[in-house]
């Protein structure tokens, strides 16, 4: 299977969506599930923290959270960036969470100790900041927590397993537009993406696995990926 640049992957999600009437909310929900799979089944005893950004990769954190618990997981859930953007598929599983109970620790201008403790204690660190669509450095809160995600892992405290890509690489380039998370494991979605293969991306990705997230054959086909 190919690699995809960003503009591909976003179309990938247009089509699933508007020509074969798969709703976001259906791709977010396959794409956690399989995510947290995956990483139950590297950990199955683990205490995890996942991180989550504002937007649909901090979604698919949310829906990680969901299934990790109900697979006997310690869940540590943290987000930066207030409440998740309003009326999408990210706000609709985080009131997922809220009505379930799982407890969300908001860390915006919390300091490093306090990010430092937030972190301590577990497993491995899931990094579900920012998603394929950035496209500059991180900036404000979201820094700060990849900044607390790195010395986590610098000091041997806990693994990284990324959501999509490490968040601060360049999805077409697999350079780090500035701050940028080292995984220990990438869980990238419908296929590579076209940065991973570039020379020394894979210091950032660590080990790449790609998971399905329900993209009918027929459109994969299409894209010369099927």
């Amino acid at each position: 299977m190919r690699s995809l640049t960003r503009a591909e992957v976003r179309d990938v999600d247009r089509r699933a969506i508007e020509e074969f009437g798969l709703p976001g909310i259906v791709l977010m929900e396959n794409a956690g599930r399989n995510a947290a799979h995956l990483l139950h089944s590297l950990a199955p005893d683990a205490a995890i923290a996942i991180v989550c950004g504002r937007g649909n990769n901090g979604g698919d954190g949310f829906v990680m959270a969901r299934h990790l618990e109900l697979a006997g997981h310690a869940v540590r859930l943290l987000a930066v960036g207030g409440p998740a953007g309003d009326g999408g598929d990210a706000a609709t599983n985080r009131h997922v969470i809220d009505a379930a109970g799982i407890p969300l620790t908001v860390l915006d201008s919390a300091p490093e100790a306090t990010w430092d403790a937030a972190l301590a204690g577990v497993a491995w660190v899931v990094d579900a900041l920012l998603g394929t669509g950035a496209a500059g450095p991180a900036r404000g809160e979201t820094a700060t927590a990849i900044a607390a995600i790195a010395r986590a892992h610098e000091a041997g405290a806990a693994r990284v397993f990324a959501v999509d890509l490490p968040s601060g690489l360049d999805c077409d380039t697999g350079r780090p537009f500035g701050p940028c998370v080292r995984a220990d494991v990438t869980a990238t979605f419908v296929a590579r993406k076209s940065g991973f293969d570039r020379p020394g991306a894979a210091a950032y990705t660590g080990t790449v696995h790609v998971l399905d997230i329900g993209v009918p054959r027929r459109l994969l086909a299409s894209m010369g990926l099927a």
